[in-house]
């Protein structure tokens, strides 16, 4: 049994080796996979084809994407390094979920259109409000034994 781990009933397996392949931790990588590609194809599309009518908010869902798959491949990734990463975006998504969704709700002249962030994500039924909350508290759950 050289090279084999074994388990004994009762031995509870922490969240970091539970990892995001299993329950909540799958479902964050899915909900941002998501994102991503909504986000994405809705900024270039946007970008594309009407960038005159709302620069800027189609330049925040394009950000919004970028943060989306960064957060994503490091959730994929795994690994110590990868979960802080994951966890500073996801304090930077939040940062911009509230700054846009304040920005959108003081001056909504300066957003013809929406962004993915507009209104803390109510086109989206706030899932970009509830996304980072809930990584930042699965990451911080997650955290290797020191």
């Amino acid at each position: 049994m050289t090279g084999t781990t074994r388990v004994t009933p009762g031995t509870a397996q922490a969240p970091a080796r539970a990892g995001m392949r299993h329950g909540p931790g799958l479902l964050l990588v899915t909900l941002y996979t998501i994102f991503t590609v909504g986000a994405t194809s809705r900024s270039v599309y946007q970008l594309s084809t009407r960038f005159d009518e709302a620069p800027l908010a189609y330049l925040l869902s394009l950000l919004a994407a970028v943060v989306y798959a960064f957060i994503t491949l490091a959730l994929v990734r795994g690994g110590e390094g990868s979960r802080r990463a994951a966890l500073v975006a996801c304090a930077a998504e939040l940062a911009g979920v509230l700054t846009v969704g304040t920005w959108t709700v003081l001056d909504p002249a300066a957003f013809p259109d929406a962004t993915v962030w507009s209104h803390y994500g109510m086109g989206y039924l706030f899932i970009p409000l509830i996304l980072p909350l809930t990584g930042l508290y699965w990451l911080r759950r997650s955290r290797l034994p020191s």
